[in-house]
């Protein structure tokens, strides 16, 4: 079983300064805690613990006008907001298939359009680069959208500016977790009521105090300064019932992190490193390879079947910048950023261990990174023949570090909360849900796409698989051991497996809009996150805004987030009030409403009034729906048209939803 965690750690004496991790003295970035009283008490209604991806999300959604004078404190231990998009160097985009449209929230399309908008506006495209309908700066092929991560930096300060300017929000960088103040009922529930934060780079320690506290720490560290119960590394299958969960688990199998770094490719110059320590004890242990890519051209690979698959270029796997597709001398050669199996540190987990550990284990995996591209300079095999590519140079400058590294480690797991309900395999994998969509929850706060992408030790095999769409549960958002505690980055209650899939930068961003939304909610209602799944009528208020600010909680494939009855057909949709096929993520929303349909639909609404019945796949008319029932009535009025007008199915998820607005 995997170990459920209650240490307390509220009295910490040191912490990793992460981004000041010197790999050569990685001791240097310790940071005693200080044994006095806080400085100040800064005082809001929430306070987000992290910056990254989930942290940005919840705090744009958490101060949005409709919330009034909630005032919201956000802080991140880097000098980078952003997370694994910026300061963790992921700056290619693992997404799915529908990002552009659907799959994801309108808020996080607009931080995309943004980018692009950004190079299309201040950088000179080339024809080719102009011609692409969804500019992709890096034209790489993991990603639909490759970029460098300063341009997203900028694009977030933007988006949070308005809030910030207004005095909804206050940003504090440089900041990081070193206790938290809670109290325990009589069932061990926890209410916290401040959180102490040391500065890393002046020690100061300042307490905040707050009403809901959201914990987007990239390891929930929260979680152990508060004593709740948390899981981390793999689980046991006796206790979350996954067919591919180990018998017994194992709280060191922590997913690979890994610092990302960003090259060039120089012709005719050399930029070879010096040999990092600890070189020849990874390359004696085959870490460095290409695993049959090549650097430039593409390769091919005999499938057992005996059909062969093509291997893109290693280069352009992540590349940022293609030159190709601009004419503007910031770049006169391509950009690519290094996240490979090769600089992912494994077996060397960070998750509770003591600070001289974790510096340690980190400045390994900076020395990781470093040996891989020293790897790449001397002895990777060349396209053209011999070995090494020389030409490599590390660009330091896109990262802002001095030593060309990430700020922050990418980290793909973190510790996970003890949930009101844990998302488990069977609920999102492709081999147990043959239908287009994964497991249904009535309580859907958002949505996911991304296959179970799991870089370490799988001790089951094929526990890597695909999905089907996925939704984001309430129930895996709120501890069972809190009130005011939310998590809104990987700390989510997913397991092992799961958080596969749930890691991945449109998902976080949305876990992070629905968490900051809830936590509005919580300010302004008076309530405990609880209450939200008790009470029928706040999850559906706490839905209808998600869905209206762009959210998608429901998966279609041809309602776009700025369809204009997108939020009408979300909401009629997940709550099963007009049903959706379970035979394709089709809502076809220009096709009449058939009468058949519109009965069943409108008898969900108004059970006790006696309908007009129809078997008939007859499509709906104004004339029809007048003639059903009051409720009939009082629809036909609001659509356009005249009287024998077909009703299309997105007018009808409209009127449905303006009525249950009502």
């Amino acid at each position: 079983m995997a170990a459920q965690h209650n240490r307390a750690q509220s009295n910490l004496t040191e912490v990793v300064d992460v981004q000041g991790i010197n790999a050569e003295r990685p001791a240097d970035s310790i940071r005693k805690v200080p044994a006095s009283k806080p400085t100040q008490i800064v005082k809001c209604d929430i306070l987000i613990v992290g910056g990254g991806t989930g942290g940005v999300a919840a705090a744009l959604s958490a101060t949005k006008s409709q919330h009034g004078s909630i005032k919201v404190c956000m802080t991140e231990e880097t000098d980078w907001i952003g997370g694994q998009m910026t300061a963790q160097g992921v700056s290619a985009l693992d997404e799915n298939y529908l990002v552009e449209t659907s799959g994801a929230c309108r808020s996080y399309q607009d931080v995309r359009r943004d980018i692009r908008h950004f190079y299309t506006n201040s950088r000179k495209l080339s024809a080719t680069g102009a011609s692409k309908k969804y500019l992709d700066p890096g034209n790489c092929w993991v990603s639909r959208l490759a970029f460098e991560p300063k341009v997203c930096l900028d694009v977030l300060k933007k988006r949070l500016e308005p809030a910030e300017s207004s005095g909804k929000l206050a940003t504090y960088l440089r900041y990081k977790p070193v206790y938290a103040t809670c109290q325990s009922d009589k069932n061990g529930r926890k209410t916290l009521s401040s959180v102490g934060m040391i500065n890393l780079d002046s020690s100061e320690l300042i307490e905040f105090e707050a009403k809901v506290f959201v914990d987007a720490t990239e390891l929930g560290d929260l979680l152990p300064l508060c004593q709740m119960e948390y899981s981390s590394g793999s689980d046991s299958a006796s206790s979350t019932t996954e067919p591919h969960a180990p018998e017994q688990g194992d709280v060191e199998n922590v997913q690979d992190y890994v610092f990302p770094f960003v090259i060039e490719y120089r012709p005719g110059e050399h930029h070879v490193i010096d040999k990092p320590k600890f070189y020849d004890e990874f390359n004696g242990k085959g870490k460095f390879s290409l695993q049959g890519w090549k650097m430039f051209e593409s390769a091919f690979r005999k499938n057992e079947d005996g059909t062969e698959s093509e291997l893109l270029p290693f280069w352009t796997y992540r590349r940022l910048i293609d030159k190709d597709f601009f004419n503007d001398s910031n770049y006169p050669v391509d950009v690519s950023m290094i996240n490979w199996d090769s600089n992912d540190l494994r077996g060397e987990n960070i998750i509770d261990k003591t600070a001289l550990v974790q510096s340690e284990r980190l400045a390994r995996a900076k020395y990781l990174s470093l040996g891989f591209l020293y790897w790449l300079q001397t002895e990777a095999d060349r396209d053209d023949g011999g070995k090494g590519y020389p030409e490599l140079m590390l660009r330091k400058d896109v990262l802002a570090t001095d030593d060309g590294l990430s700020k922050f480690p990418y980290i793909r797991e973190s510790r996970r909360i003890k949930p009101i309900q844990q998302i488990i395999e069977q609920n999102i994998v492709a081999s147990s849900n043959d239908l287009p969509r994964s497991t249904a929850f009535e309580d859907t706060v958002g949505i996911g796409l991304y296959p179970v992408d799991i870089h370490g030790h799988q001790e089951v095999p094929g526990a890597a698989q695909q999905t089907s769409p996925f939704q984001i549960s309430l129930s895996s958002l709120i501890p069972s051991d809190a009130t005011n505690l939310l998590p809104a980055c990987k700390n989510l209650g997913v397991t092992h497996i799961t958080n596969g899939a749930y890691r991945l930068h449109p998902i976080e961003w949305a876990i992070g809009e629905a968490q900051g939304a809830l936590a509005a909610h919580m300010c302004r209602d008076g309530r405990e996150a609880k209450d939200y799944l008790k009470d029928y009528k706040r999850l559906r208020k706490l839905q209808m805004e998600l869905v209206e600010h762009g959210s998608p909680i429901y998966w279609f494939d041809d309602v776009a987030t700025d369809h204009e009855n997108f939020a009408a057909i979300q909401f009629v949709a997940a709550t099963k009030i007009f049903q959706a096929s379970v035979e394709e993520l089709n809502f076809r929303p220009d096709e009449p409403i058939t009468e058949e349909e519109a009965c069943l639909a409108i008898g969900k609404i108004i059970p006790n009034e006696k309908l007009k019945r129809s078997e008939a796949n007859t499509p709906v008319s104004k004339a029809f729906l007048a003639d059903l029932c009051e409720t009939g009535k009082r629809m036909s009025k609001h659509i356009q048209g005249d009287d024998m007008h077909l009703v299309t199915r997105a007018q009808f998820a409209q009127e449905l939803y303006r009525i249950l607005r009502q």
